[in-house]
Parts: C-alpha cells; sequence; structure tokens
C-alpha cells in the first residue's frame, strides 16, 4: 500500500495535492484496491463550483458503483481526460497518471482539516 506524504486524505478515501492555486483530486491506493477492477469513471461536474464533501461523480466497478466526494470546495476546472479510454489507470497509479480531477478550490485553508499520510494509514488499519 501506498501513503504518498506530500498529499491529504480523506476519511472517505479521496485525496489532494495542491500545485499552486490548484490541485489535483483522486482515490487512494486503499479505495481502489478495496474496489477493485475499475471499469468506468462518471464525473459529469466540470465546470461546477462545489461545496466540500459535495459528490463530484461516480466510479463504476464489476459489481457497484460508488460516489466520490470534494475534499474541500472548489471548481471543477478539468476532468482527466485519459480516464474515458482508460479507467484502469486509476487502478495502476492512483497518485499519478489515475488522477480524477484538477480543481480550483475555493479556500486552501480547508486542506487544514485534512488528514495527513500517518493520519490516514492509522484510520485504514482501525
Amino acid at each position: 500500500m501506498n501513503f504518498p506524504t506530500n498529499i491529504k486524505y480523506t476519511s472517505e478515501h479521496e485525496w489532494i495535492r495542491l500545485e499552486g492555486d490548484e490541485a489535483y483530486v483522486g482515490i487512494s491506493d486503499y479505495a481502489q484496491d478495496q474496489l477493485g477492477d475499475i471499469v468506468f469513471v462518471d464525473i459529469p461536474t466540470e465546470g461546477e463550483t462545489l461545496a466540500k464533501g459535495d459528490t463530484f461523480g461516480t466510479i463504476e466497478v464489476v459489481k457497484t458503483v460508488s460516489d466520490l466526494f470534494m475534499p474541500v470546495g472548489g471548481e471543477v476546472i478539468e476532468i482527466n481526460p485519459n480516464l474515458e479510454d482508460q479507467p484502469e489507470l486509476v487502478n495502476k497509479d492512483p497518485y499519478g497518471e489515475g488522477w480524477l480531477i484538477r480543481i480550483k478550490p475555493t479556500d486552501v485553508t480547508d486542506m487544514d482539516d485534512l488528514l495527513d499520510a500517518a493520519a490516514y494509514k492509522q484510520l485504514i488499519n482501525e
């Protein structure tokens, strides 16, 4: 299991990595492992401004569909274009090529409430 320390995590298993005034969001290595083979990613919220905790899309695996939640409030400025043809990138590289959305956070201090790698690792091992 991979737990990068340069990102923050939510208790719903999303991650966020700030780069300048934008951030990348995805699901954790733990989440993709628990879900299994991802067959479809549906994110209809490009261009929308959503609040922290709002649903921004879904991930579909063979037997279920799971909601995706915003780790912080912000505008969805890009959906990873590679996921349309290669949803398995989320399984192969959840913190790299398998990112889900790029956002412009409304308030980056919202990230202060999220979990660091050690706290997230403790959460999933409880």
